[in-house]
């Protein structure tokens, strides 16, 4: 029973932590709010948070934020071998060529992350916030993952109990057969409406695939007949972001 009642409290120390990705600031009454928890509950792990260094207090305000414990356990994220860092010149080469968003998204579970991202220099462009968390079921990326991913884990999405009644599964698996065959996808405004986006498969040395690189913009530049213009680019930077892997 004690083992149970310490995961418990681990998995409530988790989830105050992950709180802190939707806002940078928060109250005791806010954390309370978004974890379903008492604030006595609250406060208590709170206290031992701050303790840790993982969360600071501001006096005057008694909103916390994250603190410099969980920022070095980030930093050995940010290692050579890391593809959001390994990837970053590549994609920094890419969208000075194209003029264009540049993403690189992961999949975890039912849904893919941004791990890393370089913007337009353009004034209108497409903000990339790196980090972000997104659903499977709709977008160029999410469709790239779900495509190359060996068939037991598209079962897998495909079964997700969360999965959007407007996406009919049927007509989304024919979509993933034919970007299996072409080699990339594209999305016009699916996810976010006026942005429009192509993203091609990053395969690891053993052939799966390990993440999407991705090129998004606004439709009204971004159009199908500029999209055929970059996908060549995008497909050699893919090809040697594999290779840089095999190094």
């Amino acid at each position: 029973m004690e083992g149970k009642r310490t995961v418990r409290a681990a998995e409530r120390a988790l989830d105050i932590l992950l709180c802190f990705t939707r806002q940078p600031e928060l109250s005791l009454t806010e954390i309370a709010r978004m974890t379903e928890l008492n604030k006595s509950t609250v406060y208590r792990l709170l206290a031992t948070l701050e303790e840790k260094g993982f969360l600071i207090r501001h006096p005057e305000t008694d909103k916390y934020r994250l603190g410099f414990r969980v920022w070095e356990l980030s930093a050995n994220l940010s290692r050579a071998d890391d593809p959001a860092v390994l990837f970053l010149p590549e994609m920094e080469r890419l969208r000075d060529a194209i003029e264009e968003t540049v993403s690189l998204y992961i999949r975890d579970g039912y849904e893919r992350i941004r791990v890393q991202a370089v913007e337009s220099m353009q004034t209108i462009r497409r903000v990339a916030p790196i980090g972000v968390r997104m659903p499977l079921a709709v977008g160029a990326s999410s469709k790239v993952l779900v495509a190359f991913a060996d068939p037991a884990e598209q079962a897998t999405v495909l079964g997700d109990p969360s999965w959007p009644e407007s996406v009919d599964r049927g007509q989304y698996l024919a979509q993933l057969l034919e970007i299996r065959k072409q080699g990339y996808a594209t999305s016009f405004e699916e996810r976010e409406t006026g942005t429009s986006a192509i993203a091609v498969p990053v395969f690891d040395p053993g052939g799966g695939i390990l993440a999407a690189l991705a090129v998004s913009g606004p439709v009204s530049r971004l159009t199908r007949v500029r999209m055929k213009e970059v996908i060549p680019p995008i497909l050699e930077t893919a090809a040697r972001m594999r290779k840089m892997l095999q190094k």
